[in-house]
């Protein structure tokens, strides 16, 4: 059976003026380039950052290639200059979110909203979400939602313009709390963070949900599969990012990767290392443009996330583009030995797809002559002793692991915790790596 066309697609076609809701790539591009020289003409005249960082850029595009001669802008950009990228006044500002910076002592970053930037993201959230939630359903908010313009409560408000009916729950903080709020209200939808997701099922099988939307950080198919398996249900993915306005991408039935919010950013992808734009399939890092933002409009923004855009149609027959799901970050490969290199979503496949492992940290440091990797796993509290050898199986199955310790390489060291509690916080999971001071 053939998906139904993602809602993306309708939306995005009433957005841009087209009088049949009928989406063609030709005229989306029309849409984006004359959005986008408004959103030059805005920055050159309102923002002080732009109007510093465009001095040699050309002052008119005469396609949507010709953006490639602008510079990128990027976080640390953001975190030392953050006020000056503003568009508005300062009393214009309805929201603001400041950002740690992970694993860093570096300074925050602070991203700046409107109350039309945060409309904007409702509405999507809105659209979005109906590609699996129906009117009546109960949807469960496992994200930040106690403060206003928080993503939760976002969220919330745009499941209520759904009809839906949105329950605020927050991050997950005790488990059993959770799931006795899952069995009470009887919800079929939930939204929330992977891990945290993946340890109320690994706790709580026998569950029924409809649909389950992960978010905040990439999610592994090992994930993805046993939170089907517990629960009975599908699950989706979403892509976004807090300089994005929350909301970049969303999976449709066919759940291929992510159907982009085109009418409100232009998306690249581009070579990490020189910044030229890359072929068309090619794996690349993800640079987006703001089109409607007028807060803090950002243009040619490097998120780090490395992905690609997937050429072939989906098989909903969108007129949107499919981005390949975001499995990897700029950096995010670490060596190990003299040529082998190993990713956290190498560990992720590898780790959650053992029954029982609920989270986990990664850390690569360095004794004498040899790499340590340093495991400290979270298993469920039922978990017997074979597990140990299983985690030791899994690690040897990842091929740089297993090549650098044949090698006497890289020596691993795995720890385990029976816990029934919850650490994760919404950020990116990363392998830390001590010898460089990442």
């Amino acid at each position: 059976m053939k998906p139904r066309l993602t809602p993306l697609d309708p939306w995005i076609a009433h957005k841009i003026g087209r009088p049949d809701w009928q989406l063609t790539r030709e005229a989306l591009e029309a849409y984006q380039l004359e959005k986008l020289r408004e959103t030059l003409r805005l920055v050159r005249l309102k923002s002080r950052f732009y109007q510093k960082r465009f001095d040699d850029a050309p002052h008119y595009l005469s396609s949507l290639r010709d953006l490639a001669q602008f510079p990128f802008t990027t976080a640390q950009d953001i975190r030392e200059q953050g006020l000056q990228f503003l568009c508005v006044s300062q009393d214009e500002i309805q929201r603001v979110v400041t950002l740690d910076t992970s694993g860093t002592t570096g300074q925050p970053k602070c991203l700046y909203f409107t109350k039309e930037d945060q409309e904007l993201t409702i509405d999507f959230f809105r659209i979005g979400m109906s590609t699996f939630t129906e009117p009546g359903d109960k949807v469960l908010i496992l994200l930040p939602c106690e403060r206003a313009g928080s993503v939760g409560d976002l969220l919330a408000i745009a499941l209520l313009r759904l009809g839906a009916q949105p329950i605020r729950h927050g991050v997950v903080r005790d488990i059993s709390e959770t799931l006795n709020m899952m069995n009470q209200e009887r919800a079929n939808g939930l939204v929330g963070i992977p891990t945290q997701v993946l340890a109320l099922a690994r706790y709580g099988e026998g569950l029924r949900l409809d649909s389950v939307l992960l978010t905040t950080d990439h999610v592994p198919d090992a994930i993805a599969g046993a939170v089907e398996h517990a629960w009975g249900c599908r699950v989706y993915n979403h892509y976004g990012m807090t300089e994005m306005g929350l909301g970049g991408g969303v999976e449709c039935q066919a759940r291929r990767g992510y159907h982009l919010r085109e009418a409100d950013m232009l998306f690249e992808m581009v070579n990490p290392v020189t910044g030229e734009p890359v072929a068309e399939g090619e794996t690349g890092e993800v640079v987006f443009t703001t089109l409607t933002r007028r807060g803090m409009p950002l243009i040619r923004y490097r998120t780090g996330d490395i992905s690609r855009f997937i050429p072939s149609e989906c098989p909903c027959g969108t007129a949107l583009k499919t981005l390949e799901r975001v499995r990897g970050r700029v950096g995010g490969c670490v060596a190990v030995g003299d040529q082998w290199h190993l990713t956290m979503a190498d560990l992720d496949e590898a780790l959650f797809s053992i029954a029982g492992v609920l989270d986990f940290t990664a850390l690569v440091s360095r004794d004498g002559r040899q790499d340590r990797l340093r495991l400290e796993v979270k298993v469920v509290e039922e978990a017997n002793d074979d597990i140990a050898g299983a985690i030791d199986a899994a690690l040897e199955s990842i091929p740089a692991v297993e090549s650098a310790r044949t090698s006497d390489q890289l020596e691993v060291v795995a720890a385990m915790q029976k816990t029934r509690s919850i650490i994760s916080r919404p950020i990116k999971r990363t392998i830390m790596d001590r010898r460089t001071g990442a």
